[in-house]
């Protein structure tokens, strides 16, 4: 896993131990999910998870299921392994779309293949992780199709824009809830249901994740301003240069300052010029919009912190208190 969060989240050794075995057993059953009868989908399929990654919706599936009375058992496992699985089918096909060149500091499967390849080795781990649900029961399924419809609605919402006289930031925001929140909240309830938990504590595992996943997704628009490949395994300012939208270009684009308006003229769509597009990163790092979009992915980790409130004192619940640190202050 790069850039794992684990060894900053618990200060006790033997929960560290049970929480690494179990991402260990993630490892081991995500490497056999996708392998296929065909090499080169095998190949295709190996290329992100090999690449690596925080694996951090298998981190919270495994945490979530210290709240219940069997952690880390094989469902737990099974589960964690559907939503890393969805995730990095999603990938693939964001790599498509946004016409990405890298993915966590590799060639992206698109730019190595081609796009065709790339969407059907999406399709076929979310394929795969359809197989394992179905060993899961009727109730994870059910879990799965609505978080898939989320994803999706999300991703729509995202391509159209906000509908006239909707305010750019709350649309912008719901797009992230439903394209990163709604995954993130199904790890948590994944892992507590899994693990046998009461549902009220499957409930605020599930309203935790989507906090958490929407200040998780804030941050890491910020990384991709801030940072440099090396540290995001990814071109810097990629939202940028294709002139997708994050909250922080949002809040800048919202200003009347008249010193702004080379950097709004730049907002205003893509930016394939190398010279325009330093230029505007520049500006963009500079501004007090990235201050702001860093403020709000705080108050979402405050929000997920607030929600685990109800849940008594434990070691899963200070690592997930750890995490909400972790996501907003993360560098790369």
């Amino acid at each position: 896993m790069t850039g794992s969060p684990l060894g900053e989240l618990s200060t006790d050794p033997a929960f560290d131990a049970s929480l690494a075995a179990s991402l260990d057993e993630v490892e081991t059953e995500l490497a056999s999910a996708v392998v296929s009868d065909y090499p080169f989908v095998t190949e295709t399929s190996r290329h992100l998870v090999e690449a690596g990654g925080k694996r951090f919706r298998p981190l919270l599936t495994v945490l979530a299921s210290h709240f219940g009375p069997q952690p880390g058992n094989s469902e737990v496992i099974k589960s964690a392994v559907v939503v890393e699985l969805t995730h990095l089918a999603t990938l693939y096909h964001d790599d498509v779309m946004d016409e990405a060149e890298l993915r966590r500091g590799a060639p992206s499967a698109n730019s190595r293949w081609n796009n065709t390849v790339a969407i059907l080795t999406g399709d076929f781990l979310f394929a795969r992780a359809s197989d394992i649900l179905a060993d899961l029961g009727p109730e994870a399924v059910r879990i799965q199709a609505r978080t898939f419809e989320r994803l999706c609605t999300g991703q729509i919402r995202e391509s159209v824009g906000p509908d006239d006289g909707v305010d750019p930031v709350k649309h912008h925001l719901q797009v992230l809830a439903d394209k990163t929140g709604s995954l993130i909240a199904a790890a948590g309830r994944f892992g507590t249901m899994m693990a046998g938990a009461d549902e009220a504590t499957v409930e605020i595992l599930s309203r935790f994740g989507e906090a958490i996943g929407v200040a998780f997704q804030l941050a890491d628009d910020i990384v991709d301003i801030t940072s440099d490949a090396e540290q995001s395994g990814k071109l810097p300012g990629t939202d940028l240069r294709e002139g997708v939208p994050t909250l922080a270009t949002l809040i800048a684009r919202g200003s009347d300052d008249p010193k702004d308006e080379v950097l709004i003229g730049y907002l205003s769509g893509p930016i394939p010029d190398d010279r325009q597009h330093a230029e505007a990163l520049t500006l963009l790092r500079a501004h007090p919009a990235l201050a702001s979009a860093r403020e709000e992915a705080r108050r979402w980790a405050d929000d997920a912190r607030r929600t685990l409130e109800p849940l008594p004192r434990s070691d899963a619940k200070e690592a997930l208190e750890a995490l909400c640190d972790y996501v907003v202050n993360r560098t790369g």
